[in-house]
């Protein structure tokens, strides 16, 4: 189990993201944040603001550890309770200013725990979703369509599992809505060995840039009203409250005595809520609904 080897991937790959952000947006305003953490670890946090394309994008690296698990990492594997353990992963945010690009995620992880008394449990976890604020059928087939062609390869049966897990998991159950329109999401992944299920995670996340970035290019010029920035604005607050309601890897993050700035880095720099706001019927606001359910794409 090389180790070292998924950090040097991790790292690069945060690179390779960061480099295609900046490809696109090079207007856009650039930090990067280098981190220690005191019970061990650290990272690299990379935020773009400001841009023409992109009004917020976070490509995050940590790589942490601890001599106890916290409780969002032990609830559902309790006979992990008291474990050490050590997490790494690249996390990408992107909320982008134009209403009629999607916000983008995507993540790739690496977990691995022990004790004195039992062998080493490891896993890797990660995948990407697209959630449009005005959505077209033509982005969201394109999207599904590379996340399918990426995991081809490891087995005809993937796709599907891993789309609905993230129909699943990218769900709020107090809106009753999807987040998005989905995407791929695992966890817990070991299935195939060390090296072969390593390979899948290279592939989601190596995959990432190429089922995003053609849809911006498609719709980075559109024309926009004020009140469609408004809805952008307003449908950024589900992306907010899933976050810090259901997301188990923010919980993770604050548990474990994270930093919160990186850990918060996904939120957008605007958003509102609308107390209860009703989409005119038949508008474009009213058709997003329509989105909100899990389908097939490919």
């Amino acid at each position: 189990m090389n180790i070292d080897a998924v950090k040097t991937y991790l790292i690069r790959l945060q690179d390779s993201v960061f480099d295609a952000l900046k490809t696109e947006d090079p207007e856009a305003q650039f930090v990067e944040d280098r981190w220690t953490r005191k019970e061990g670890g650290g990272g690299r946090s990379r935020v773009m603001t400001n841009g023409s394309v992109f009004e917020k994008a976070g490509i995050g690296f940590s790589h942490v550890r601890g001599e106890k698990l916290p409780p969002a990492a032990t609830s559902a594997r309790p006979e992990l309770s008291g474990c050490s353990w050590q997490a790494m992963g690249v996390s990408v945010v992107i909320h982008p200013k134009n209403p009629h690009v999607p916000i983008a995620h995507a993540n790739v992880r690496f977990f691995r725990a022990e004790n004195e008394n039992k062998s080493p449990t490891w896993w890797f976890g990660g995948g990407f979703d697209l959630t449009p604020v005005y959505p077209v059928d033509k982005d969201c087939c394109h999207f599904h369509q590379v996340a399918k062609g990426a995991l081809d390869p490891f087995g005809s049966k993937y796709y599907s599992i891993f789309k609905a897990n993230c129909d699943d998991y990218f769900y709020l159950p107090h809106r009753q809505e999807t987040r998005g329109v989905g995407g791929l999401f695992f966890d817990d992944f070991n299935e195939l060995g060390f090296e072969k299920s390593f390979e899948l995670t290279q592939a989601v996340g190596n995959s990432f840039v190429s089922a995003y970035l053609p849809i911006v290019a498609r719709r980075k010029a559109d024309i926009y009203t004020a009140k469609q920035r408004e809805f952008q604005l307003y449908r950024r607050g589900r992306y907010v409250e899933f976050n810090l309601v259901h997301d188990r890897g923010t919980l993770f993050g604050l548990q474990s005595g994270g930093r919160t700035e990186s850990i918060l880095m996904s939120m957008p720099p605007l958003v509102r809520w609308e107390y209860g706001y009703e989409a005119p019927v038949d508008s474009l606001e009213a058709n997003l609904q329509r989105y909100l359910v899990p389908r097939e794409w490919v």
